[in-house]
């Protein structure tokens, strides 16, 4: 009896402790749960905007969101257009773009506000608008993006993971700064190859206007009915979209706005202060080499060989901007050809090429450098010439079918994956077969309002069809050279290339465009060939291919910022249309004020050498003649630069990243090949102050770093407007400060004292 009571006593216990056990778990895991949602509330960016009514497509368009974006189109056109003209290098501007937008447009809702006038308020929609219609007026300055996206910043400053891509901050110019200006009698002039009158088109400014409205409108039209593809289906990242699209969330967020603020305020201190800057330099340029641009502060002999500091501060915000490996790849570069390789050659002339030669002939010096630049990335005679061009082709064919590959294999992975399951993969892109119930809330707010406003396939057809018909009668009465089966041959094979560069600009965030603008030069040209207009040809099939190409990637990764910040597909496209239509008049307009106002535009060590425009006209003289033209032992330099080109970007890739990161990039390293390493100790400087920065306040300069450096860019580029107007009036310097070594200051106090 006893044991029976006993052994009843302990059943009740277990059961009473297993029913509280079970309590307990409910308990913990109705908390957990909550404790998940809250988590998820925590995290969720659209739960923020969750109480805010979204505008239709139509009142995100507004009127002053596109007047602020002509004048920020316009400002920077200007900039681009001084950076295409001088080194080439432009570093990523969306961050200012999206920056002053925001100031901009909340400065002039206030002042509505407090007059009782504000209608509607600002809202991230309209910010994407200004963002997308300002990136898209800019770009048609330089069309030809061979880059990475910039945002290595972003993920310091926020910890957005957003595909762990290494930003190198290259965008090599395009338009004006390479092929277009490439057709000019300037840059003929400097290779004595192909400079008769079938070969050459000056600029002027009609054709030019006429020549980008006919060929930039077709890349936006060719991806419009592949966005829900892209960005839903496929769930492409677009790093630049997606840090771009976190940007402007993080300024419509209580604390964001007010840090953004601040860095505005902190970029108009800075430029201000380069902008004065600017004009104080400007009284000691009275003459050639005259100025801080000139200032040997490296001493005499490395002035020769173009080592020093010039004082710019575009360069040295580019620094701050570009991440460091990019900025010491480009001085290694200089190092390596300008204090070693060219003063190697030239100890060989007379014997690799004739002494007698014009320093600009590509039969001498400049051949190897303008090749070997460009077969690094592109390259003082022939020689540097094409060492250059076998630097940027081996760095740039790499990466084509490096991204090539990888596009392929993700689209094949793709369709298997469609194939195998009826759901739409729109989670996490490793994991296609995923069900519809893991879809987070920011994904189905997003995908809700993506879905919304339908861009009819039949204006997409439509409109390319009918541009494509419009372009394939007019370009050819602006370039006869370019016949029209040429470009109805780009325009059957453009869409497809367009498709694969925005898709494999999703996955790597690299624009391939420059790399199908020189296939094009190559193909063609050698179809047109030399006798019949070749040059030419090859130059303008270029600008159409890459203005289709360019085009297709910029406008899905602004589908993928419209997506993240819930603005509308029809909005970002309209913005788009609307900005390339202002860049197609702004841009020329801009490039005829520098090119009236400075008359030495494309000379060789001038204030705007425009190297690029060189080496695209030589890469289409190497295209319609082929390597016999070329001086001694060049084409073995050139295989040797594309091979080293080719099997450091080999070892990047296979190396950890802590050993990568240390490997220089050879793409970066062309770029002094022609120019020399002014700019790069410019940029180094810029390193070297953001460096001191992060080690004193790295808090600090993950904040304000990007507005300061896009100050000294601002305010150095838009001085130049002054400068421009300054030269037409043919209002001079006052002052020439120019350095002399001592034995040529003694000479000329001789002559001064013999003529007085």
């Amino acid at each position: 009896m006893v044991t029976g009571d006993h052994d009843a006593g302990a059943a009740a216990a277990a059961e009473e402790a297993s029913r509280l056990r079970r309590r307990s778990s409910a308990a913990a895991a109705e908390e957990e749960e909550e404790e998940e949602e809250e988590e998820e509330r925590g995290v969720s960016i659209e739960r923020a905007f969750e109480g805010k009514k979204v505008p239709t497509w139509r009142e995100q368009v507004t009127g002053r969101a596109l007047a602020v974006s002509a004048v920020l189109g316009a400002m920077f056109s200007v900039i681009v257009m001084k950076l295409n003209l001088t080194t080439g290098i432009i570093p990523s501007l969306n961050v200012s773009a999206g920056l002053l937008g925001f100031f901009f447009v909340r400065a002039w809702t206030k002042a509505l506000q407090r007059c009782g006038a504000l209608k509607h308020p600002f809202t991230r929609q309209e910010n994407t608008v200004i963002q997308t219609c300002v990136v898209a007026c800019s770009g048609i300055a330089f069309s030809d993006n061979t880059r990475k996206g910039q945002i290595n910043w972003l993920q310091a400053q926020h910890s957005w993971d957003i595909g762990g891509v290494n930003a190198d901050c290259l965008n090599q110019t395009g338009g004006f700064g390479s092929y277009l200006f490439a057709m000019s009698e300037t840059i003929a002039k400097q290779s004595t190859e192909a400079n008769d009158a079938q070969n050459i088109k000056d600029p002027k400014l009609g054709w030019m206007i006429g020549f980008l409205f006919v060929v930039s409108f077709l890349g936006l039209f060719s991806v419009v009915p592949l966005r829900k593809i892209m960005i839903i289906d496929y769930k492409l990242i677009y790093p630049s979209g997606t840090a771009t699209a976190h940007l402007i969330n993080s300024f419509h967020t209580p604390q964001g706005a007010k840090l953004a603020k601040k860095q505005v305020k902190t970029l108009g201190k800075f430029f201000v202060i380069s902008f004065l800057w600017g004009f104080f330099q400007w009284f000691y340029t009275g003459g050639d080499d005259c100025g801080f641009l000139a200032f040997p502060s490296l001493g005499l002999e490395a002035y020769q060989n173009r080592f020093y500091f010039d004082f710019s501060a575009t360069y040295v915000g580019v620094g701050m901007i570009c991440p460091y490996l990019v900025n010491v790849s480009v001085l290694l570069g200089g190092i390596l050809s300008w204090g070693i390789m060219w003063p190697l050659i030239e100890g060989k002339k007379g014997d690799w090429f004739p002494a007698d030669l014009p320093s600009t002939s590509l039969h001498g010096l400049q051949g190897y450098r303008v090749i070997i630049f460009s077969f690094y990335i592109f390259s003082p005679s022939k020689l540097w010439v094409f060492i250059a061009i076998a630097l940027i082709l081996g760095d740039g064919l790499y990466n084509f079918f490096k991204v090539l590959a990888r596009t392929i294999s993700a689209f094949a992975s793709q369709i298997r994956s469609k194939s195998s399951t009826t759901t739409l993969p729109i989670t996490d892109g490793n994991s296609p077969t995923a069900d519809t119930t893991q879809i987070s809330y920011d994904d189905q707010r997003r995908t809700e309002l993506f879905l919304k406003d339908q861009i009819p396939n039949l204006v997409a057809f439509g409109g390319y069809t009918a541009i494509a018909i419009i372009s394939i009668i007019t370009i050819p009465h602006i370039f006869p050279q370019l016949k029209w089966y040429y470009i109805l041959v780009t325009y059957i094979v453009a869409p497809v290339l367009a498709f694969c560069n925005a898709y494999g600009c999703g996955l790597t965030d690299w624009s391939l465009a420059s790399t199908y603008g020189k296939l094009a030069i190559f193909t063609i040209g050698a179809w047109a060939g030399l006798s019949h207009g070749g040059v030419l040809a090859g130059l303008a099939a270029c600008g159409v291919m890459m203005s289709i190409v360019s085009t297709a990637s910029d406008l899905t990764q602004d589908f993928k910022t419209g997506y993240m910040t819930l603005a509308s597909p029809r909005s970002m496209f309209i913005s788009q249309m609307f900005g390339t239509a202002m860049g197609c008049v702004i841009a020329p307009s801009v490039f005829w004020l520098f090119y009236k106002a400075f008359k030495d535009i494309g000379v060789p060590g001038s204030e705007y050498p425009s190297p690029n425009a060189l080496v695209y006209r030589n890469m289409a003289i190497l295209g319609v003649e082929g390597f016999s033209s070329l001086p001694k032992h060049c084409l073995t330099l050139c295989f040797i630069f594309f091979a080293a080109a080719i099997v450091v970007n080999l070892i990047r890739d296979l190396v950890p990243k802590k050993v990568s990161r240390f490997i220089p990039l050879p793409m970066a390293m062309a770029i002094p090949f022609y120019l020399g390493s002014y700019f790069a100790i410019d940029m180094c400087i810029g390193s070297l102050i953001l460096f001191v920065w992060e080690r004193i306040n790295k808090a600090e300069a993950d904040a304000f770093a990007p507005a300061v450096a896009s100050g000294l860019i601002c305010g150095d580029g838009i001085w130049t407007l002054p400068q421009s107007v300054l030269a037409l009036a043919q209002v001079k310097p006052p002052i020439c400060m120019k350095f002399l070594s001592r034995s040529m200051n003694s000479k000329v106090d001789a002559y001064i004292a013999k003529i007085s």
